[in-house]
């Protein structure tokens, strides 16, 4: 990360990169990797007001892919939405393309806040939107953003089954010793998982019966 440090033409296009688009308006990039720690201490506008425009483009563009993929099931978008939107999946997302390392900071890390790599990747989008709109979002987010990893499994099989049957898969989870043991019914079949938590035991059970379906 880049403590108190001011970008270089280097820095600049190895950031975007990273993102995998090219601003025209340079300054939006800048003010995206500048967090307020920084701003407050070295002047310049900080990544705020573009992570509360991004978290909205992103909100908007995950829902949008939703309902035209899934049609009308509320409980289900919802549900899906969640698993992309969650701070986990930008947070592994951002990890992936190591935004982190470009972030402008001022003092150490203890500076940093537990929700700073999501909001800088909220940030990032809202960015790309003020500079190009809509369309580079939509790739931006196509090419780096999905569930979490822990929720994958159970993300797969739920589109799988909504987009086979239009429905949704059912999870049945009871507490064992020593762990949690979950089942899964979907589509005629059914599939066991055991795990240390609720959500590791549906996560196997998903992944479990993905391989009887023979979903990779």
């Amino acid at each position: 990360m880049r403590n108190g440090e001011d970008w270089t033409e280097e820095t600049y296009a190895q950031a975007m990169q990273a993102i995998g688009y090219t601003f025209s308006d340079r300054t939006l990039l800048l003010a995206a990797f500048t967090h307020s720690s920084y701003a407050n201490a070295h002047g310049g506008v900080c990544n705020e007001r573009l992570e509360f425009l991004g978290d909205a483009v992103l909100q908007l563009i995950v829902t949008e892919r939703l309902f035209k993929k899934y049609g009308e099931d509320e409980g289900v978008l919802t549900e899906l939405r969640k698993q992309y939107v969650a701070r986990p999946a930008l947070e592994q997302a951002e990890h992936r393309m190591g935004l982190m390392r470009f972030l402008r900071h001022a003092g150490g890390e203890e500076n940093l806040g537990g929700k700073t790599s999501s909001n800088l990747f909220e940030a990032v989008i809202g960015a790309i939107y003020s500079d190009g709109g809509l369309a580079p979002v939509r790739k931006f987010l196509a090419a780096h953003l999905s569930g979490t990893d822990a929720e994958n499994f159970k993300t797969r099989l739920q589109e799988y089954v909504q987009e086979t049957a239009k429905e949704a898969p059912e999870y049945r989870t009871r507490e064992t010793e020593g762990g949690f043991y979950a089942e899964v019914f979907a589509l005629g079949r059914h599939a066991g998982g055991k795990g240390t938590s609720k959500k590791a035991a549906e996560t196997a059970a998903a992944k479990a019966l993905l391989e009887i379906f023979q979903v990779r």
